[in-house]
């Protein structure tokens, strides 16, 4: 796993340099099937936690939960444990990412960088 260290640009300013992560997973979702990926220890002691970081197939409706089970919204307003399309969330090791679609087919994309 690589370190979730930000690159800077002759300026100084954040150029969200990346490195290509070593912890990379995916899937393809099928309609109202709840899929799961526990997060990875981090190895870095000063950077203990994990920046899980998703890519979805355009257009795709994935709803992702941690540590609880993923649900597709019903006809109306209600608390939920999911979220649409997050973009990238931090975690710890060991927890436990749940992911479902109302779609027929979608691809879903993880990758994991140590975080502090």
């Amino acid at each position: 796993m690589k370190k979730f260290a930000m690159t800077r640009d002759i300026n100084g300013y954040n150029g969200f340099g990346l490195p290509f992560a070593d912890n990379k997973y995916d899937t393809a979702l099928l309609v109202g099937v709840e899929q799961t990926l526990t997060v990875p220890n981090s190895p870095f002691a000063d950077y203990p936690n994990v920046l899980a970081i998703f890519s979805f197939a355009p257009g795709s409706s994935i709803w992702v939960a941690l540590n609880e089970t993923a649900t597709v919204p019903g006809a109306s307003f209600a608390s939920t444990d999911s979220e649409l399309n997050p973009a990238a969330r931090w975690c710890k090791a060991g927890d436990v990412l749940h992911f479902i679609s109302n779609d027929a087919v979608d691809e879903v994309g993880v990758i994991f960088y140590a975080c502090q």
